[in-house]
């Protein structure tokens, strides 16, 4: 069976991930992108530093953020048995693609939905599930007008189509939104930007697998954010089991989206007994959660997110074993320049606390400060059972190394 992947730079998620899991499925795949050359790199890499076997790969260069192109392309290969994407910037186009060929694939207009922010208030006040007040910004309109708004203060910027909390900031006053605006657009021309009420609360995640049939929930986590006004994360637990009843009412505007098929991590505050979303990626949770989560939970998680796109229906899993415990911790660059020195990978295991680290930028590497999930150095992961024991480890961990940005 061949398995069309759609991808554009190379994600730890896919190498680490999926891949090896269409290797375990018999999978051949052939793997469309915009960055052939960094992909073959990163594999070379996988392969070279013991990483699990990858499938029979073919590397295809393609202008993946472009539906037409994809089906074109996809066309000329002959058609594959899945078409498959974990990019947060493409699953619309895989999902069309998919429907073209008459395969199993995400509802496009589901897709559109959780992508555009925008769309995704309008949907869920139509349904009845929640209101947020919000306004959008067209690429062309005068940031002028949301002066003109009756949006609380403060309230929450962020582009329609952005992810990993990029140029997302909270605004205290019309001025200051008016000029937030016009930085976003000067770094980003032409998008269009939303402004919505901000939900305060406990910030949480429900990650979700469905199957065209039964939305799974899968885990949930609780997260920590850096200091406002900005929202990047700086730490996530594994909850014990997904809270109720957030997770139902999480579920029910999920189903109102259209999400059902394949894994899909949603962001949402708790305030009492009612569950806020604060967007929806319908992919699998990412930055090295989804790769501890599958070993804590100790069942094949990517293979079953594959599985759903080839048409199977899946068995309930177990929840994470009883005590089980996940923390992740992210190392963040606090400042723009170039990352002079930092620890490579390692994974260790002492007094009941296995820790995994693994870089996430290159020695090397030059980059501005982006207040984002951008600017993560590393991603390192603690599983146990003991919390004092797994935060002493952790603490120990990032006090006995050093990273150098010059």
């Amino acid at each position: 069976m061949r398995l069309h992947l759609l991808a554009l730079k190379p994600t730890d998620s896919v190498t680490e991930g999926f891949l090896p899991a269409a290797a375990r499925l018999g999978l051949t795949v052939t793997l469309l992108t915009d960055q052939p050359t960094a992909h073959r790199r990163a594999y070379e890499r996988h392969t070279a530093h013991g990483g699990a076997p990858l499938p029979a790969l073919d590397v295809v260069p393609c202008d993946v953020g472009d539906y037409r192109e994809v089906i074109d392309r996809i066309a000329a290969l002959g058609r594959p048995d899945a078409v498959f994407t974990n990019s947060d910037h493409l699953q619309t186009q895989a999902a069309l693609a998919a429907a073209y060929f008459g395969l199993r694939g995400k509802d496009w207009r589901a897709t559109y939905n959780a992508k555009n922010k925008a769309q995704l208030r309008r949907v869920l006040a139509a349904a009845g599930l929640d209101t947020v007040r919000s306004a959008e910004l067209a690429p062309d309109d005068d940031p002028a007008a949301l002066a003109a708004t009756d949006l609380p203060f403060p309230c929450v910027l962020k582009p329609r189509e952005g992810v990993a909390s990029e140029d997302v900031v909270l605004v205290g006053s019309a001025s200051e939104l008016v000029g937030r605006c016009r930085e976003i657009r000067a770094r980003r021309p032409g998008a269009a930007l939303v402004a919505e009420e901000y939900l305060d609360g406990e910030l949480h995640t429900l990650e979700t697998l469905g199957d065209g049939s039964t939305l799974h929930t899968v885990a949930a986590f609780r997260t920590e954010l850096s200091p406002l006004p900005y929202f990047t994360e700086e730490r996530c637990h594994l909850l014990p089991a997904p809270p109720q009843p957030h997770s139902a009412q999480v579920v029910a505007q999920l189903e109102a989206l259209g999400v059902g098929l394949g894994a899909c991590h949603t962001e949402y505050v708790a305030q009492g007994d009612r569950a806020r979303i604060i967007e929806v990626n319908y992919r699998a949770v990412g930055d090295h959660s989804d790769l501890a989560l599958a070993e804590l939970l100790g069942v094949p998680l990517f293979e079953d997110i594959l599985r759903t796109h080839l048409g199977e229906r899946l068995p309930a899993r177990p929840g994470a074993p009883a005590g089980a415990r996940v923390r992740m911790e992210y190392v963040r660059a606090e400042r723009g320049g170039t990352l002079k020195a930092a620890p490579g990978a390692s994974d260790t295991e002492r007094d009941g606390v296995r820790l995994v680290y693994r870089p996430l930028r290159a020695l090397g590497e030059e980059h501005p400060l982006h207040h984002s999930n951008r600017d993560f150095l590393g991603a390192l992961w603690a599983t146990g059972t003991d919390d004092d024991r797994m935060d002493r480890a952790v603490a120990d961990f990032l006090a006995s190394r050093r990273w150098e940005i010059g």
